[in-house]
């Protein structure tokens, strides 16, 4: 699994142009699944998302995390996180978990971030064409792909 944690002061996400998501402060995560993953990599970054400290703490240092700051998320599934561009100009997304695979495993990575860590997680849809707005706070983007962890 991948995912891009963005921090951002508000994100929403609208399909056909209805608000489906939205939160204020907190972040932004595009979420990627390929073949093989499981629940066991989906727990490994529900942890690491929901105790990454990377909001200020009154000394002005990246001390503090999502709960400290009453911080919510907004999670996007992200099949592209999985093109592959080794041969020429168009993506290849072979290596994204096919979407009766990904979705469930999505759905339980989102689950285990509001039950194991009472964090607020807004979501798009599965599967459809959203349109994202938000306000990259830092900016601070980091990837975490369980693959390295």
């Amino acid at each position: 699994m991948r995912v891009v944690v963005q921090r951002c002061s508000r994100a929403e996400v609208r399909i056909d142009g209805v608000t489906v998501g939205q939160i204020g402060r907190g972040f932004l995560l595009l979420v990627g699944v390929t073949d093989g993953d499981s629940e066991a990599q989906a727990d490994l970054l529900a942890k690491k998302v929901a105790q990454m400290r990377v909001f200020e703490d009154s000394e002005g240092k990246m001390n503090l995390a999502l709960k400290d700051v009453d911080g919510a998320i907004l999670s996007i599934s992200q099949f592209t996180l999985y093109a592959d561009c080794k041969k020429g100009n168009r993506p290849s997304f072979i290596r994204a978990a096919r979407p009766e695979t990904a979705a469930p495993l999505y759905d339980y990575f989102n689950a285990r971030l509001r039950s194991e860590y009472g964090l607020q997680v807004e979501t798009g849809r599965f599967g459809a064409d959203m349109k994202v707005d938000f306000i990259n706070d830092g900016p601070v983007t980091i990837l975490l792909d369980s693959a390295e962890l």
